[in-house]
């Protein structure tokens, strides 16, 4: 049979992710890998989810195991609200949020909304892989925006935004990550956030802020999204518990004008009819109990130290040449590489010494990133991350000295 005929256009586009494919390196027990995105065990709140578990069944039995309305659990979508506003100052009726199956499903969502062949889609260069893979499903053109370490190159942004539409190729959307970055741990500031609006409102453009890790911050003063300075209604906001309940539930929600929500309602009932009904209940009871404003301390301690236990073990099992962000909060760090080394290549010698990381590459739509790579501190036991770093720093000297 010949299938290659059969396939649409899309599938044959598509690729594996440089993430995904390095999770198979985490289950060998010989391998300290600091490539998956994942949240450490110990971050999971098992005894509050058996207490959760047991009054779903007494009290919500039919209801938690029967199908949902698309947009989701109506009582968890007001609980979903009534935390944005209680921690971010954001006013939003549950009517305009739509809890998801993740929030994956919720990047090639908004991109399906969106995108048609050839549009522009603007990121943060680097920026997050799951995104790149979802919106890549479309066949967009990209427009990356070099980031800084107070976020975006906005004068950058503005010329390709003039650019673009010089070519009459108006950009759909703009995606960041604006708080604790993936793959960057890096913060926008408060000015460039507002300046960014600023620019989406010149140029008439929607904001897709994703915000996995803002309750994730180790130091420093708390950051409002991007969300809470929109006046325009042009900002889509996505946000999750995978990182404060955990991500095997599968859960997340997103937030837009009541346009924006309907067409996302309307594709949703063709994705997946609606979202995992037992899951929203759980979460429905960890929000509703304050159960979630005991465990986020907890985990917060516990990946803080995490994130100082690599810094400390980078200073001492680097050379010279290698550099590293010190993020505030969330999960990763991003390492830059000098000597002209090649991370893609460096990762045989670093799997060769039983140690994995993601390659810089796998952030760039444009395969950029060829000196970098991106750590997970959160997942790997203490012991590990010691080890881990040392063999990681072993593996680059190496390379170091076989270069020269």
């Amino acid at each position: 049979m010949d299938l290659e005929s059969k396939f649409s256009d899309i599938s044959k586009t598509l690729k594996g992710s440089a993430v995904r494919e390095l999770l198979k390196y985490a289950e060998q027990p010989d391998v300290i890998s600091f490539g998956g995105g994942m949240p450490n065990p110990k971050s999971f709140p098992i005894e509050n989810i058996k207490e959760i578990l047991n009054n779903i069944m007494d009290n919500y039995g039919t209801k938690a195991l029967q199908y949902g309305t698309t947009e989701g659990v109506t009582e968890l979508r007001e609980q979903i609200a009534k935390r944005m506003k209680d921690k971010f100052s954001i006013s939003t009726n549950p009517s305009n949020i739509i809890v998801l199956n993740g929030s994956q499903s919720g990047l090639y969502m908004v991109s399906k909304v969106f995108l048609n062949r050839g549009d522009y889609v603007i990121s943060e260069a680097p920026t997050y892989v799951g995104a790149i893979s979802a919106f890549n499903a479309q066949m967009p053109s990209w427009l990356t925006v070099e980031l800084k370490e107070d976020g975006m190159d906005l004068n950058e942004l503005d010329a390709k935004i003039k650019k673009a539409i010089n070519e009459k190729k108006v950009p759909k959307f703009i995606y960041v990550i604006p708080t604790f970055q993936n793959p960057a741990g890096l913060t926008w500031s408060v000015d460039k956030r507002k300046h960014l609006l600023e620019i989406a409102s010149k140029y008439d453009l929607i904001i897709f802020e994703d915000d996995p890790y803002s309750e994730i911050r180790f130091t420093g003063d708390p950051v409002m999204p991007i969300k809470y300075y929109d006046k325009e209604d042009r900002v889509i906001y996505m946000g999750t518990f995978s990182k404060v309940l955990s991500p095997g539930i599968r859960l997340g929600w997103v937030v837009s004008n009541e346009a924006i929500t309907r067409k996302i309602a309307l594709l949703k009932q063709g994705v997946d009819l609606c979202t995992n009904v037992f899951s929203q209940y759980i979460a429905l009871e960890y929000l509703r109990s304050g159960m979630i404003d005991k465990q986020i301390p907890k985990i917060v301690e516990l990946y803080r130290k995490k994130r100082d236990l690599m810094l400390k073990s980078l200073e001492e099992s680097m050379p010279e040449g290698v550099t590293w962000t010190r993020p505030n909060g969330g999960m990763f760090l991003w390492v830059t590489v000098d000597w002209g080394l090649d991370t893609e290549k460096l990762l045989k010698k670093a799997l060769e010494n039983k140690v994995a990381y993601v390659v810089g590459t796998a952030f760039y739509p444009d395969g950029r990133g060829r000196n970098s790579m991106r750590l997970n501190f959160t997942y790997s036991r203490d012991e590990d991350i010691v080890e881990g770093i040392g063999r990681l720093g072993k593996a680059i000297k190496e390379e170091i000295k076989n270069k020269n």
